[in-house]
């Protein structure tokens, strides 16, 4: 089903009609549970007044990557909807099941990010994948994820996107974030079956799972309104800050722990590193053994592990190849500043 984005239909989901103008609250029922109730999948619709785009932004499809969650409870009490063209479709818990068992996965073990496009009578998560695309990708012209690193590690704000799309391009440029990831579509991925529907999609990763961090709250606030007002459901301001253009990263990195031990970090999310340069040290825990962790090549750290305890083998850091890996870091100073600063403007 392919919807015009200047549609005057109104948004249908799960037997409810929500027209222009209206704002409404649908419950989709997604499953029963052991205990005999139903598992529903929250949706949150504002349908502006006038016809125009209709977006889509979801989060915890990894149920414990939680700052989505947040991003999209501060996005529905923007003041900006008030003017609000076409409609924003907000799905802040898609995975209900992890989000209150503070787990990544669904209850039959299964990644949902990669149980798409899904089954009407197959798994629980498949079940859920075919529920999420016929009653929300399918009302949708565009779309955005949201994301965190997974449990332990942190990510720097960023997007990921298939840039050969013209949209999806200029949707990641208007997000604001100061590094774009260029990454292919992986097989049964929301972003992969959203893009068989031929809806433009982007991912939003940044902090960490299980824990709020305001830097990637707030920029994740930010960048979704940048994106509907770059596709015009919301009004341009008279004085927009100017945006800098993203660096853009066509592949990326892990180093891995080359022993097991407790790890100290020496650099930061952010930072340049040379190849070679030193990023760590694993010792043993009385230190009569030091192991040095050195980048296996030139860029900048875009993630890295927040527990200090490690296997031989387990992901360290994740190092991002750019042109100007330099000028990258500092553009994300810069973003850091504006994003925490006392002035920074949501």
């Amino acid at each position: 089903m392919t919807i015009a984005v200047d549609s005057v239909e109104p948004v249908r989901i799960s037997g409810d009609e929500i027209p222009l103008g209206t704002r409404k609250r649908v419950e989709i029922h997604v499953a029963g549970n052991v205990g005999g109730g139903d598992v529903l999948l929250p949706v949150e619709v504002v349908h502006g007044r006038r016809p125009g785009p209709r977006l889509f932004v979801c989060a915890a499809i990894h149920g414990d990557e939680i700052n989505g969650v947040e991003i999209i409870r501060r996005v529905l009490r923007s003041p900006s909807l008030r003017r609000l063209r076409g409609a924003l479709i907000a799905v802040p818990i898609v995975n209900a099941f992890g989000f209150v068992g503070l787990s990544r996965y669904l209850p039959d073990r299964r990644d949902l990010n990669r149980s798409f496009p899904g089954s009407a009578t197959g798994s629980l998560a498949s079940r859920l994948a075919h529920t999420f695309l016929k009653e929300v990708v399918d009302q949708s012209t565009h779309g955005v994820d949201l994301h965190t690193a997974a449990v332990h590690r942190a990510n720097l704000p960023h997007v990921r996107a298939h840039l050969e799309n013209p949209d999806i391009d200029r949707m990641a440029r208007a997000f604001r974030t100061p590094l774009i990831l260029s990454t292919d579509l992986i097989e049964g991925s929301l972003r992969k079956a959203v893009a068989n529907r031929g809806v433009p999609m982007l991912v939003y990763e940044a902090g960490e799972a299980l824990r709020f961090d305001e830097t990637s709250i707030r920029a994740g606030m930010r960048g979704v309104l940048s994106v509907m007002t770059t596709l015009g459901m919301l009004p341009s301001r008279t004085r927009v800050p100017a945006v800098r253009e993203p660096f853009v990263a066509q592949s990326t990195t892990w180093v891995r722990a080359p022993v097991a031990g407790i790890v100290r970090p020496k650099v930061s999310l952010g930072k340049f590193v040379e190849k070679d340069q030193v990023m760590g040290v694993i010792a043993d825990p009385l230190g009569s053994r030091e192991v040095l962790v050195g980048a296996t090549t030139k860029g900048v750290i875009i993630g890295k592990t927040e527990l200090p305890l490690v296997n031989e083998g387990d992901a360290l850091f994740h190092i991002a190849s750019l042109e100007r890996p330099r000028s990258a870091a500092s553009s994300i100073e810069e973003f850091h500043s504006e994003i925490d600063g006392p002035d920074a403007e949501l």
